[in-house]
């Protein structure tokens, strides 16, 4: 059986990673740039960091700053008419994974007009040619948008949010800068990084995976286990353990796919807006437990990485139950929610919940067959 693994062509970390901007740009002779991005990051002067380095070295560019969470056929669609007016050339998203999907989305339709409706690029399209160039530079630590080759719109009509698959989406260049992450708060630190750790949990679990994707998403576990605490009290060795974590988790689901949780966790964002992190966080440990049972020994693997001792000596189903424990318990240190109720989620809306889950792309990945009654009784569970 043949594997296929897609990266980035080009990838820059740690702090000061920004400084290779113009390198690239230069390099490439990509023109003019649609910044892509969202208003509270002008207004905090992050996507000035960028700027300012374009503007240094006389490279032109226009903000697109309407980027929202959770991002909507109708963003994508004023993305696109944004593009065309400024006459851009290539794209720089700034952002976490809502302005750097919203740019992926743009890019493969500017390229493949006859997407333009944006709902027809669900599931796994095979568009005819690649994105225009993008330049990715996250600041959340969470997505791994800049080196996956997926992306999530959300269908505001509808109340359903829809995964896409393109290997020709991919950014060209991701800078992964933790110092871009600095401004980040506690919260929004907490919750993309435990999305980090749920790629990483459901890469290493979901039935798709193998041995290379094994190696990253484990490394990225333990990476994540140990850095998020400190990323989440601003500490810089938190910072960049995170930036790097997320991104290696990214470099291995994006290309094994994921499991219930995320199937579970996009219909809360399309229905209430629930930041996407903490829909995973809340979601992840219970499923985990459900899932236990169809995972042999990869839990005992989860547990070790995550600085769980004596592994080795537990049974089974010791392990399993320590490596559940042990992601609700960073869940709980870095002041996630435990209840559904929470966040806002109505229980009269879980059928539907359920029945959107079981559709949803993520959930055939999942390492136990599932339904929609089971899926109901995970969220009231967890309600």
């Amino acid at each position: 059986m043949s594997q296929r693994m897609i990266l980035n062509e080009t990838s820059y970390f740690g702090a000061g990673a920004i400084d290779n901007l113009v390198k690239e740009v230069k390099g490439r002779n990509l023109g003019k740039a649609l910044v892509v991005t969202d208003k509270e990051l002008v207004k905090y002067q992050v996507v000035a960091k960028v700027t300012q380095l374009l503007d240094n070295h006389g490279l032109p560019y226009a903000v697109f700053d309407e980027t929202v969470a959770n991002p909507t056929i109708e963003v994508v669609q004023k993305g696109i008419q944004a593009y065309k007016a400024e006459a851009a050339n290539y794209i720089i998203a700034i952002g976490g994974g809502s302005p750097i999907d919203t740019a992926k989305a743009i890019g493969i339709i500017i390229n493949n007009p006859e997407y333009a409706d944006v709902r027809s690029l669900e599931g796994a399209v095979a568009t005819a040619k690649r994105s225009v160039p993008i330049i990715a530079i996250p600041t959340t630590a969470g997505t791994a948008a800049e080196v996956t080759i997926n992306y999530v719109i959300t269908d505001a009509e509808n109340k359903r949010k829809f995964v896409c698959v393109d290997p020709h989406d991919i950014p060209v260049v991701a800078i992964v800068d933790p110092v871009m992450m600095s401004s980040m708060p506690k919260s929004l630190t907490a919750a993309t990084g435990m999305d980090a750790l749920t790629h990483a949990i459901e890469g290493y679990i979901t039935k798709a995976a193998w041995e290379l994707t094994d190696m990253l998403h484990l490394k990225a576990i333990e990476i994540i286990s140990r850095s998020l605490r400190g990323a989440v009290n601003n500490e810089p060795i938190g910072r960049e353990g995170m930036a790097l974590g997320q991104y290696i988790a990214g470099m291995g689901f994006s290309n094994v796919g994921l499991g219930l949780v995320h199937g579970m966790a996009h219909p809360l964002g399309a229905f209430y807006d629930t930041p996407h992190g903490v829909a995973n966080a809340i979601l992840l440990p219970t499923v985990m437990a459900y899932n236990a049972g169809y995972t042999g020994e990869k839990y005992r693997d989860i547990a070790k990485a995550m600085g769980v001792t004596g592994t080795e000596a537990m049974s089974l189903q010791e392990a399993r139950n320590a490596a559940v424990a042990a992601v609700r318990q960073l869940s709980l240190d870095v002041g996630i929610p435990a209840h559904l109720r929470e966040v806002g989620v109505k229980e009269v809306d879980i059928p539907a919940l359920a029945i959107s889950a079981f559709e949803d792309v993520c959930t055939d990945g999942n390492p136990r067959d599932t339904s929609i009654a089971e899926i109901d009784k995970l969220y009231r569970a967890i309600y």
